[in-house]
């Protein structure tokens, strides 16, 4: 039986593999490559089969590449990535996919989560809010975490209210400067293990976009279905942030009934999130295709940068929506910053 060529996840799991055989540096460098494998813009058997040197790809040097070129030449069986690594876009996929239809990048698009000094993030609004819209973003929201999460230096009602004032003085600045780009008031709300938040609805009532997500009870192995279905019926929560909780070789993330959790998601008009970090992609394609055929009307995607850089993580999103069959038509970020306020203001007043 021929095997598949292989791909840059199925060379990143071998070299992974292949470094627990090792010890010191070559251990080091075969576990380098797996972690740099996941970046690689193109297919490392592309560059062989164009008799290119692997040493262009980040973390490859002769003796990793040596390794390399014996698995494509040939093919071990085939190896179960481990759970915590199964269903990851590589970034070679991406761009095949977005390099496919130009459309999803070219087509104006705005940045649904974001952090910046005010909770963990490296930058203040306004550095973060500056570089997303060199990227050409068309507006962003900033969600920084909530008082919960005080690892992450999470905000009270106090602290989001002030900050709600320092983003319209931003926003009136852009304004005056004939500027459309917009700055959206929001927050990552901390959803707590029965389902409901941890900020008073009256403080989140003037904000323009509230995630809510989960950042506790992750390696629960209980079904998690009625803490979604409690947190998606409250009235000040807009979008279900990062679902799973998932993490790239750290933890599989919570399990639900998902059908019901995105039936109860399209009833009530609620959105549901495409974490572009790497490390989250959550929703995965899988899942993200189930809430499409569920009826889910909206999606957000959010680089949930913490850094510049990172804002450069969101054509992960873009790519799983893409793979999932969801159209840009149903996706927030491809719309006005005012049809997303107006939308989030309606669906507060009719759940509520």
């Amino acid at each position: 039986m021929e095997h598949p060529t292989l791909s840059n996840a199925d060379l990143g799991e071998l070299l992974w593999r292949a470094g627990s055989e090792h010890q010191g540096h070559r251990r080091q460098a075969l576990e380098r490559a797996s972690r740099a494998s996941r970046f690689w813009a193109e297919e490392a058997a592309d560059l062989a089969l164009a008799d290119r040197s692997l040493t262009e790809l980040r973390a490859v040097g002769p003796w990793v590449e040596t390794q390399i070129l014996e698995w494509l030449e040939r093919p071990p069986d085939p190896v179960e990535p481990d759970a915590t690594r199964s269903g990851f876009l590589t970034y070679a996929q991406v761009r095949k996919v977005l390099d496919a239809d130009p459309a999803w990048e070219r087509t104006p698009h705005a940045d649904l989560q974001m952090h910046s000094t005010d909770s963990d993030g490296s930058l203040p609004i306004r550095g973060m809010a500056s570089a997303a819209r060199e990227l050409g973003r068309t507006f962003v929201a900033i969600t920084d975490h909530s008082k919960s999460l005080r690892i992450a230096n999470g905000q009270d009602e106090e602290r989001l209210a002030d900050q709600g004032r320092r983003i319209d003085r931003l926003n009136a600045e852009l304004a005056s400067e004939r500027d459309p780009f917009r700055i959206l008031r929001s927050i990552e709300m901390d959803v707590r293990l029965d389902g409901s938040g941890d900020m008073e609805p009256t403080a989140l009532a003037d904000l323009d976009l509230v995630l809510g997500a989960l950042h506790t009870g992750l390696r629960s192995k209980e079904e998690a279905t009625e803490r979604y279905l409690t947190a998606i019926r409250d009235p000040s929560i807009h979008v279900l942030a990062h679902p799973r909780a998932r993490m790239f070789g750290r933890r599989v993330g919570l399990s639900a009934d998902w059908r019901q959790v995105f039936d109860e998601a399209a009833r009530l008009g609620k959105a549901v999130e495409l974490d572009a970090t790497p490390a989250r992609q959550d929703l995965d394609v899988e899942l993200a295709r189930l809430a499409g055929e569920a009826g889910v009307r909206w999606f957000s995607i959010g680089s949930d940068a913490h850094s510049v850089d990172e804002l450069e993580f969101l054509p992960f999103g873009l790519a799983t929506a893409a793979l999932a069959g969801i159209p840009r038509e149903r996706i927030l970020n491809y719309q006005p910053a005012e049809t997303v306020v107006e939308w989030a203001r309606g669906l507060r007043e009719r759940v509520g």
